[in-house]
């Protein structure tokens, strides 16, 4: 019976759900108190319930429950608890009760963080948060029922897919997940900032925080599911341009845009319009992203194979969401930018506008780029493909300035800053960023080019000038920076290591398809590859063709690798596992491809230099974006700009 309770669990969710919406909007409306302090307990209510529910699914993957559907296709005895428990949101049905579940969880950290907001406030915030979480309580009930029973119920079950039968996907869903509902507490906070007209230095406070953290786990979800395709796809790249990754990227630029325009707005009470714009904007893409992989519209190793009904429900849920929030924004915002005084191009907070142009029309060309052959499709213009060629003409272009605002703007200052005290800031990074661009692929790989060394002196300048901004602010004083300060610098670190990573590996990065039979061996980018010959293995759940190669440099066996073909027994599938010796300065990637005569097997080779620190850099920005988010001042300060405020309300009601 557990799939029963958990099924029952949805729907007492659903109804806690309807509560939360409901209710706090009619105590907002009527000024009724007690209605506004239904939001927090509905969302308590709401969390454990989903969490009851999600457990149950769990439980009957763990117990081999083939008797409800979901559980008997997507697994099967063989399959190693750690995947059973992992399959869980390896499909629609389960993923989509995971995107519920993390919804919950920030709905309940809003609840608990948020009571030293005002109480209609964070009972608004509930309320929208548990709009959405009902739109799709709805839609899982009625369209994609992960406790639907088979009878009678198969001896064994089908399989996960073998794509996700990889440790990169048993963290890399729950990450970008909660990146992807996390944004819905931004939305919130814009839509009840449109509902109450208040949009000012303390509603920054309230919302910067939880869009960093959202923009954090996004960024790690992201970073996760790159390093997942490059080890398990056997392509030996890093980023295709495919649809769903896309879906994904698309809230990250426009996130990373709203980060820096909710700095601008607590700082100087400008942009205010344009930040509640950007965090609509950023959650309107994650439904979007939901919509293209869910409804079927999209061919994509990521997307989920759905009936089209679905696709319609999600596509009308998305149209109700972002259309309501657009005619409230069209109405209400006007009003927020009225007294605003001009922005100075040579300032903080002109680089920073610059800065979210650039991202939003990045995200722009991202957009149009997955949205195109979709849209050909339906006006029966063929099928048309858009691919990396059209990314990288449109999408690089675009960034190479970015990357040169994120430097400048770190020495900027605020409102405004003279021509001769930035030029004493920026030559000295300056400099550095352009020897140490012209001498780290030279050093590191012996070889230079144009491109690659462009790349490295824009990575270089974001590096140098963010430590230099660092060190500005300490010189001649004992204080500790704050975190946040701290987080900052180290994003844009880990921003120039990223482009550092893609230059050198899009310069230099190379592959060969090479016959070799056992005992024979190739010479490619300096290393020596000698072919052993393939041996017959078993894994819990499927055969293995492994190969056995020596990697030698320099007359040194430096690495064994091991890639191998694996055919799956239950879901008849076979799968390429690569060969990977890593470092820090390149990764060496041997794939099978297919057996020959003689006992010769097909073999591509990679050589993939600084390919490590594209992840690198995604790490340090996602650990900059968690201490900037440890900095106590965003939560202190709520508490005591708050305080303040109900003092001052007493003083005056008592004068």
């Amino acid at each position: 019976m557990i799939p029963e309770l958990g099924h029952l669990a949805l729907v007492l969710a659903l109804c806690l759900a309807l509560v939360q919406a409901i209710l706090p909007v009619y105590g907002f409306v009527r000024s009724r108190p007690d209605y506004l302090g239904v939001a927090a307990p509905a969302a308590v209510g709401q969390f454990v319930m989903l969490g009851l529910s999600f457990c149950s699914l769990a439980y009957a993957f763990y117990a081999n429950d083939f008797s409800v559907a979901y559980v008997a296709e997507n697994s099967n005895t063989q399959l190693p608890w750690f995947y059973r428990i992992a399959a869980v949101w390896g499909a629609h049905e389960g993923s989509l009760l995971l995107w519920m579940m993390l919804l919950s969880t920030w709905s309940v950290a809003v609840a608990f963080a948020s009571r030293s907001l005002p109480r209609d406030v964070s009972s608004c915030v509930l309320a929208v948060m548990g709009s959405i979480s009902s739109g799709f309580l709805i839609f899982t009930l009625f369209t994609s029922n992960p406790f639907a029973r088979v009878f009678p119920a198969p001896a064994q079950g089908r399989d996960l897919n073998p794509l996700l039968q990889d440790p990169g996907m048993v963290f890399h869903p729950p990450m970008l997940y909660m990146g992807y509902v996390g944004f819905c507490v931004a939305f919130a906070f814009a839509i009840t900032a449109l509902i109450t007209g208040r949009v000012d230095s303390a509603w920054t406070r309230w919302t910067r925080p939880w869009t960093l953290a959202a923009w954090m786990f996004l960024t790690t979800g992201i970073t996760l599911g790159s390093w997942w395709a490059y080890n398990e796809l056997g392509w030996g790249g890093w980023w295709f341009w495919d649809p769903v990754e896309n879906a994904s990227f698309m809230p990250w630029l426009v996130g990373t845009a709203l980060i820096h325009s909710l700095a601008v707005t607590e700082k100087r009470g400008i942009f205010k319009s344009w930040t509640v714009l950007l965090a609509i904007t950023a959650f309107s893409l994650c439904l979007l992203g939901t919509f293209l992989v869910r409804s079927g519209v999209l061919i994509s190793v990521h997307a989920f194979v759905t009936n089209p009904t679905r696709g319609i429900y999600i596509l009308s849920f998305f149209g109700v969401v972002v259309g309501s929030s657009l005619v409230l924004y069209a109405v209400r915002a006007p009003r927020f930018e009225a007294g605003t005084e001009p922005v100075e191009v040579l300032s903080r907070e002109g680089l920073l506008l610059l800065n979210n142009i650039f991202l939003v029309v990045a995200a722009a060309a991202v957009l149009i780029g997955t949205l195109y052959p979709i849209l050909a499709a339906g006006l029966g213009l063929g099928r048309i493909s858009v691919g990396p060629p059209y990314f990288d003409k449109v999408f690089v272009p675009l960034t190479a300035p970015l990357v040169v605002l994120i430097g400048a703007a770190s020495v900027m200052a605020w409102k405004r800053t003279r021509p001769q005290t930035l030029r004493s800031r920026l030559w000295l990074p300056l400099l550095l960023a352009i020897i140490v661009g012209v001498l780290l692929p030279w050093v590191t790989l012996g070889t230079w080019g144009v491109a690659a060394v462009a790349g490295c002196v824009l990575g270089s300048w974001a590096i140098v000038s963010a430590l230099e901004d660092v060190v500005r602010r300490v010189r001649g004083s004992r204080l500790m920076l704050p975190r946040q300060i701290m987080g900052q610098t180290l994003a844009h670190v880990g921003v120039g290591v990223f482009v550092i990573g893609v230059s050198l590996v899009s310069a230099f990065g190379s592959e060969r398809d090479v016959r070799m039979a056992p005992g024979q061996s190739v010479v490619f980018a300096g290393y020596n590859f000698t072919f052993h010959g393939v041996e017959e293995q078993k894994g819990p759940n499927y055969t293995s063709q492994t190969g056995e190669f020596t990697v030698a440099h320099n007359g040194r066996v430096i690495s064994h690798l091991h890639p191998a073909k694996r055919h799956y027994v239950e879901s008849d599938a076979l799968m390429t596992e690569s060969g990977i010796d890593d470092g820090v300065f390149r990764d060496l990637y041997l794939s099978l491809g297919e057996p020959l005569a003689d006992k010769a097997w097909s073999v591509r080779i990679y050589y993939r230099p600084f390919v490590r620190w594209i992840w690198a850099g995604g790490f340090l920005a996602a650990l900059g974006g968690l201490l900037a988010l440890s900095d106590k001042r965003y939560w202190r300060r709520q508490k005591v700009r708050h305080s303040a405020r109900v003092r001052a309300s007493t003083q005056t009601v008592d004068a």
